[in-house]
C-alpha cells in the first residue's frame, strides 16, 4: 500500500516537478498550495507525511506545521526551507516538525530523507542500537547484556531517543510524548531523567558519547560508529 504524502509548495516550478517525481516512487501525493488547502487535506486525508514548505501565500508555514502536530502527534512533519538561519530551524522544531531540508535541495536526498522518517515512523517492537536493546512490547531494556532498571518515564524516554536514533529530538516534543501535552512543568525534569538514564548507561555525564546534548534543541542518542 503506496504511503500518502502531502506536499505543500506554493511555487509552481517546485511543487509541480516535485509531485511528478514523488509519484513515480509509488508515493500517493496530495498537492497543496496554500496552508488552508493543506490543513484542510491534512483533516480529510490525513497524510503518512508532510512536506512542507515554510513560506506560503496565506498561512505561516510555522503556523501550519504546529495546526497538523496538533492533529496527530506522530505523522513525520519534514520542513522545507529557504530559512537556513539555526534560529529558524529550531523554531520550526518547536513548532513540531521532525526535520528539514534546505533550498535549494537535492531531489535524491530528499528522497532518502522521506524514506528514513517513514521507517522511523512504522511502530516496531524491538529496536537495537549498538549495544541497547529496547523491547518495547515487553516494556525491557537491555545495554551490554545488563537488563536495565528504568521507571516508566525512563523507559518511553529512552525508547523515544533510540527510535529516532542519529537524529535530535525537540525537548518540546519529549516533554509531549513522554510526559503529556498539558504538562506545565519545567524541563528541569527532563535533565534529571536524561542524567538518570546517562548513570544507567554507564554514559560520562561529563563526556556523553551516548545521549548527547544538542544545545538549544534537545538531545540525540547517538549512531555507533
Amino acid at each position: 500500500m503506496a504511503h500518502r504524502l502531502l506536499l505543500v509548495e506554493d511555487d509552481l516550478g517546485i511543487g509541480e516537478p516535485l509531485a511528478r517525481s514523488l509519484r513515480r516512487e509509488d508515493y500517493d501525493v496530495d498537492w497543496a498550495q496554500t496552508g488552508t488547502e493543506a490543513l484542510t487535506l491534512a483533516k480529510t486525508s490525513p497524510p503518512d507525511l508532510v512536506l512542507l514548505d515554510l513560506t506560503l501565500p496565506d498561512v505561516d508555514g510555522l503556523d501550519v506545521c504546529a495546526q497538523i502536530r496538533a492533529l496527530s502527534r506522530s505523522v513525520p512533519i519534514v520542513m522545507c526551507t529557504a530559512r537556513a538561519e539555526e534560529i529558524d530551524i529550531i523554531v520550526g522544531f518547536e513548532a513540531g516538525a521532525d526535520d528539514y531540508v534546505t533550498k535549494p535541495f537535492s531531489l535524491a536526498e530528499l528522497k532518502v530523507r522521506l524514506r528514513a522518517r517513514l521507517r522511523l515512523s512504522t511502530p516496531t517492537s524491538v529496536v537495537t542500537v549498538g549495544n541497547l536493546i529496547v523491547d518495547e512490547t515487553a516494556h525491557k531494556a537491555w545495554f551490554a547484556t545488563e537488563e536495565l532498571t528504568l521507571t516508566p518515564k525512563e523507559f518511553a524516554l529512552l525508547s523515544l531517543l533510540v527510535n529516532e536514533a542519529g537524529r535530535v529530538v525537540p525537548r518540546t516534543r519529549i516533554m509531549q510524548e513522554v510526559w503529556d501535552e498539558h504538562y506545565y512543568g519545567t524541563t528541569r525534569t527532563l535533565d534529571m531523567h536524561i542524567s538518570w538514564l546517562r548513570k544507567k548507561l554507564h554514559d560520562d555525564s561529563e563526556s556523553p558519547t551516548l545521549i548527547v546534548t544538542v544545545r538549544g534543541v534537545g538531545f540525540r542518542y547517538e549512531l555507533p560508529s
